[in-house]
């Protein structure tokens, strides 16, 4: 019985380290190491199969707080402003990604800086592969996953327009494929700065929406939005030239060493990878640069079109001038000449 009841205190003490060991599976990041530097040894991680856990973990995190915005701001807002079906659904759309953009912008920001990868930009490319990830870079990156991932069952649970599903398909498939990309490649810090730079455009191209939807007189946001737009293509292509033309081919050749979490680095060794990376980008670029032209020459063309036609309308709408009367004025129903006399002609006697 002793021997029974020692088993039992084993038992119940084993439980709740195997349920904090799953549960540190799923909220924390894996494949720690510990990496000597001059002040000692300083936990980093890499990647690896287990973060997929981690991400399946903060999919569910996503959903719950995309709930709690639509219930109690979003509904709140449409109720007062009664929009139709078509804006009600953009106007969710950007309220969502206003307030995401948001708070990745300021945790970016934040991790850029105290990191020092603006202070010093020749961080993002010196000792390269960068395999090990400070704890907040490598949990921002999950969480960034997460919530793309998380907008794929949304799309139904937001019951989003077939019409609409296809262009939210395409961006939420581009901004996984730079993540991830980013992650896998071992290009986190450039990549940190160029999530930094989109989403900052990104919020205020939602946040110009959302002040149209409450007043359609005032787009003066949108040429904000247009300036920083700009702005930012400028400083992502430059980046990616910096980095990928002139960082890159300095750093030594990298070996594969799946041991060190060193996968897909090696691939930037041969130049004709990286020129066809840096091609890729640069017509991307060119293309949304395009778009980004043809969206605002047709803005003007209708802000145009529409200042002609209140002018012609105004000038319709002008009243006519009265018929000019006759110079003098009137007596008793008479009218009579500035001098007095009647201003009708007097008929002449025949001789």
């Amino acid at each position: 019985m002793a021997g029974g009841g020692g088993m039992l205190t084993l038992a119940m003490e084993t439980i709740p380290l195997v349920t904090a060991k799953t549960a540190f599976l799923f909220i924390l990041p894996q494949y720690n190491v510990s990496v000597p530097t001059a002040d000692g040894e300083l936990v980093q991680y890499h990647y690896g199969p287990k973060d997929l856990v981690t991400i399946l973990f903060y999919i569910f995190i996503a959903i719950i707080l995309h709930a709690v915005v639509q219930e109690y701001a979003l509904d709140k807002i449409n109720r007062r402003l009664h929009l139709s079906k078509v804006k009600h659904s953009k106007f969710n759309e950007s309220g969502q990604l206003v307030a995401f953009h948001l708070t990745s912008m300021v945790w970016c920001l934040y991790v850029v800086v105290t990191e020092g990868y603006i202070s010093n930009p020749r961080s993002l490319w010196e000792n390269y592969p960068h395999v090990y990830l400070p704890f907040q870079v490598k949990f921002f990156y999950l969480c960034q996953l997460a919530y793309w991932l998380h907008a794929l069952p949304e799309l139904y649970f937001q019951k989003v327009r077939k019409e609409e599903i296809p262009r939210q398909l395409r961006c939420i498939a581009l901004y996984l494929l730079h993540i991830a990309g980013a992650y896998l490649l071992n290009l986190t810090r450039l990549g940190l700065i160029l999530l930094l730079l989109q989403y900052l455009a990104e919020f205020f191209f939602h946040m110009a929406r959302l002040v149209y939807f409450t007043d359609e007189n005032n787009e003066k946001l949108f040429n904000v939005w247009a300036v920083v737009f700009v702005v930012t293509r400028l400083f992502t292509l430059t980046l990616y030239i910096l980095v990928m033309g002139f960082g890159l081919p300095r750093v030594e050749s990298q070996p594969l060493d799946p041991e060190r979490g060193n996968f897909f680095s090696f691939l930037f060794n041969n130049i004709l990878f990286r020129m066809s990376v840096l091609l890729l980008v640069c017509l991307f670029q060119a293309s949304v640069m395009w778009r980004f032209i043809h969206l605002q020459l047709r803005r003007w063309r209708e802000y145009w079109n529409e200042q002609s036609s209140r002018k012609r309308a105004a000038a319709t709408r002008q009243p006519t001038k009265p018929p000019k009367r006759d110079s003098g004025y009137h007596e008793n129903g008479v009218v009579k000449a500035e001098n007095g006399t009647s201003p009708r002609t007097k008929k002449l006697k025949s001789p």
